[in-house]
């Protein structure tokens, strides 16, 4: 009895990992909806001033979007938009876009 409560134990711990895990699906979804109006996918529009965000090193991207959401890195555009976003929210971005090959 004792092992099996060892075992179900470890099978809720990587659960529990897994739903951590970081989702490029997700990812695409919210980047549809928030990012790549400015942004795009693979390449911004042509006449927008934004950089394009595929392939982009994932830290970076990380590091940008909390700025950002903190607003210690200051954009008035993209503190609003950051600002919503949930720590997995950027986890999922970041997933999505550092998948993407400009």
């Amino acid at each position: 009895m004792r092992a099996l409560a060892w075992i179900l134990a470890g099978a809720g711990l990587l659960t529990a990992g897994a739903s951590q895990a970081a989702s490029p699906y997700a990812g695409q979804e919210k980047a549809a909806a928030v990012c790549s109006q400015c942004h795009g996918i693979r390449t911004p529009s042509a006449d927008a001033p934004f950089p394009p965000l595929a392939g982009r090193d994932p830290e970076y991207l990380k590091s940008a979007l909390k700025q950002y959401r903190n607003k210690t890195r200051v954009s008035d555009l993209m503190n609003a938009v950051a600002g919503s976003l949930s720590d997995e929210d950027i986890n999922n971005i970041v997933s999505y876009y550092a998948n993407v090959r400009p």
